[in-house]
């Protein structure tokens, strides 16, 4: 097992909201991952383990997601808000101009949007598992999900995990029907809200203007994703000046939290190359 540094821990009240936050000091360059919807912190704990003795790694929680709040108004939140969440840990952690966004699916539009709105706040994105807009099997996935009753959690873990989670070791899948069984009514309808957004909009396009991304941006997408198209990734990829894309055999939506060989890839991008 690989050791790492004990983060920093803090709290941040940004607006209307309370975001906890962590910094795993070092003198390597920094990174601040993004977690993907109804994710928290935890999702990183293997790259963590992987990366922490060569970078500097910042994770936080978004509003509805562990530990995050909504201390006042509507559970939704928007884009703009999260874009903000994101620069106000940043100048809190102190993150440099050279760091890497590490974002994970919808963790990746609020990347891309930040990289348009703070064009030099970053030199680098790698944005897993992320299309241009919901292929049909996420649209009727999210439509299955909207029926069941909201006292029926195993339900609703079931008809996620089985749309685009099979190939999660089962630790993780127990992790997720938890956390739907511990999930508070606010956040359940902020989940519910975020679904129907996400299938109203018909491409991240109509959000950000993915031609005034500057930085050099990679794009990783499991071969086996099945809410994730490949062709839809490419189509992405052609939409941002300066992005390549990298495809992980024998993985789906989730990645590295299916196979920690995936952080292989991640070495490969990283700006300095990982010490294995």
């Amino acid at each position: 097992m690989v050791s790492y540094v004990r983060p920093t821990k803090g709290t941040l009240t940004v607006d209307r909201f309370v975001i906890p936050y962590r910094v795993y000091e070092n003198d390597g360059p920094h990174i601040v991952c993004l977690n993907g919807v109804q994710q928290s912190m935890a999702m990183w704990s293997t790259f963590i383990a992987r990366f922490t003795r060569d970078y500097r790694i910042v994770l936080f929680d978004f509003p509805n997601q562990g530990k995050g709040l909504v201390r006042s108004g509507l559970e939704k939140v928007s884009l703009e808000e999260q874009v903000s969440i994101l620069h106000e840990v940043m100048k809190a952690a102190r993150v440099n101009k050279e760091a890497t966004l590490c974002a994970a699916s919808w963790g990746g539009v609020v990347a891309v949007s930040f990289a348009v709105k703070y064009p030099e706040a970053v030199t680098r994105m790698i944005l897993a598992s992320l299309g241009t807009r919901p292929n049909r099997n996420m649209v009727q996935t999210i439509r299955k999900a909207f029926p069941i009753d909201e006292d029926n959690r195993d339900q609703m873990a079931d008809t996620l995990i089985n749309s685009f989670g099979k190939n999660l070791p089962p630790s993780v899948k127990k992790k997720i029907s938890m956390q739907f069984r511990t999930m508070s009514k606010n956040q359940l309808n902020a989940f519910y809200e975020h679904g129907l957004f996400v299938i109203s909009t018909k491409r991240i396009s109509d959000l950000v203007n993915l031609k005034d991304i500057k930085i050099k941006t990679t794009l990783i997408v499991g071969e086996k994703d099945t809410i994730i198209d490949l062709e839809d990734v490419k189509f992405l990829a052609l939409q941002i000046p300066n992005a390549e894309i990298k495809v992980v055999k024998n993985v789906g939506h989730f990645l590295h939290l299916e196979r920690d060989e995936v952080l292989d890839v991640y070495a490969d991008i990283l700006p300095v190359r990982y010490a294995r």
